[in-house]
């Protein structure tokens, strides 16, 4: 009689031992290792999908673009590319309360209105407390089908006996196989649930959207491969702190991989934003030292934010660096930058950088936007407030051309910015001025003598 096997598995990366060891060779993980059984019939794998299917040419493969499903919340149609695509596999992250659910259910709402039922697999909530989200956000319809199940096995056949026009499983942690004997949660569970949905949601062309629980350190929980079975990841971001929440996409082989949605949590839920330009500027303090306006392009999308900056004097040996919604390396780099070819001498100073709004600015464009604050407060000089910036700074000092500079100079213009401090090369290459008066600069030497004047 056959026994089972025994494997060592890491949680985070899905590397397997035959023995446990303290730190993974794969992720680097340290005490990440569990141990998990395999029963013989798991073993086998490939069983429960073996299909029989024949090769063809390119040629022969029936062409033209998917067609798409508009859910009717723009920000979320946005992020997705234009819309649900038949048998697609969405993934949804963020932290504990950060709105997920709430979300998911303001979208089905819309779904079960337009294309038919949805069934709604809650693996951890009773149907009664999604009754109560669903009647804070008022919704009510005998199209969303709630079925409290966690065994895969079961989700499938109810799904195909219904014929839903989407799925949703909250949350992927929570659901299991049988033919597995480790807990729900585990690697090999994740891994197994979620490509049976898969296979699941591409034989019957029908939309899953799995929301996934998240680490301590921000990244969905599981094994990684889990993000590279699906087609779409999205990561639900925001600070408790603020009522705006960002939803941004990771990954899609629908549509760009830059896309943001922005929403303003509510009493009712989740409410679009159209213009977060204007909201995140709608509170900015006006002539004070250490505040400027940037032009940053989220995919599609120009977006105008304030960089906020404070130097004083440290009161320790070593003087503090502190960035929030900025990488933290790239604002060390920029005030070497300053102290070698502009001679601001910071090595005395505590420096911090704040992006305003919780939100997160991850391109090189901002570079000009963080000298300049810096600088500003380092002198207590306030910056024009009708003044916006961008551009990339280089280690010997040079400024360098961004992409889609008209895009971010239309923007500004319709905000009633006046005045545009840009790379010397994109403003070359201007075919619009939109306005507006151009400053093309070459360095940060230029630059710091034009904010000056």
């Amino acid at each position: 009689m056959s026994k089972d096997k025994t494997v060592f598995q890491c949680q985070g990366c899905g590397y397997s031992s035959p023995k446990w060891i303290g730190k993974c060779p794969d992720c680097g993980a340290w005490n990440s290792f569990a141990e998990e059984k395999l029963s013989p019939k798991s073993l086998k794998s490939g069983n429960w999908q073996s299909t029989s299917s024949e090769a063809q040419p390119l040629s022969a493969v029936a062409g033209g673009r998917e067609k798409r499903i508009p859910i009717g919340i723009a920000e979320l149609d946005r992020v997705l590319g234009g819309g649900l695509v038949a048998g697609a596999v969405i993934l949804i992250g963020g932290d504990p309360g950060i709105g997920k659910s709430t979300l998911i259910l303001q979208a089905v709402g819309r779904i079960a209105g337009k294309i038919g039922s949805v069934l709604y697999v809650s693996g951890e909530e009773s149907p009664e407390q999604i009754k109560l989200r669903a009647e804070r956000l008022g919704i009510n319809s005998d199209a969303i089908i709630l079925l409290p199940e966690t065994l895969v096995e079961n989700i499938t056949v109810a799904a195909q006996g219904m014929k839903s026009a989407a799925m949703v499983i909250d949350s992927i942690q929570t659901i299991y196989t049988e033919e597995l004997t480790s807990a729900p949660g585990s690697v090999g569970q994740i891994r197994e649930s979620a490509a049976r949905l898969m296979m699941f949601a591409k034989k019957n062309h029908v939309p899953i959207f799995l929301i996934g629980h998240v680490t301590k350190d921000g990244a969905i929980a599981g094994p990684r491969v889990l993000e590279h079975m699906v087609d779409t990841v999205l990561y639900f971001e925001g600070d408790r702190g603020h009522p705006y929440r960002i939803l941004r996409t990771i990954k899609n082989r629908f549509g760009s991989t830059n896309e943001i949605g922005v929403f303003e949590m509510g009493d009712d839920g989740l409410r679009e934003i159209n213009n977060p330009s204007e909201l995140f500027l709608s509170e900015r303090p006006l002539n004070v030292s250490g505040s400027t306006v940037i032009a940053s392009m989220e995919g599609t999308r120009p977006l105008l934010v304030e960089i906020q900056a404070l130097v004083s004097p440290t009161t320790f040996g070593m003087p503090r660096r502190t960035s929030m919604g900025i990488d933290f390396n790239r604002v060390n780099l920029l005030i070497a930058v300053l102290e070698k070819k502009a001679g601001i001498h910071l090595g005395a100073m505590d420096v911090f950088i704040n992006i305003v709004g919780g939100f997160k600015v991850i391109e090189p464009a901002a570079d000009l936007g963080i000298i300049s604050a810096i600088m500003s407060s380092f002198r207590e000089v306030p910056i024009d407030s009708k003044t916006f910036l961008f551009g990339e700074a280089g280690l010997s000092g040079e400024v360098r051309a961004v992409a889609q500079a008209e895009h971010r100079l239309r923007e500004a213009a319709k905000l009633g910015f006046t005045h545009a401090v840009i790379p010397k090369g994109n403003a070359d290459r201007l075919k619009n001025d939109f306005g507006l008066q151009i400053s093309g600069i070459k360095n940060v030497e230029e630059l710091i003598d034009r904010l000056r004047a």
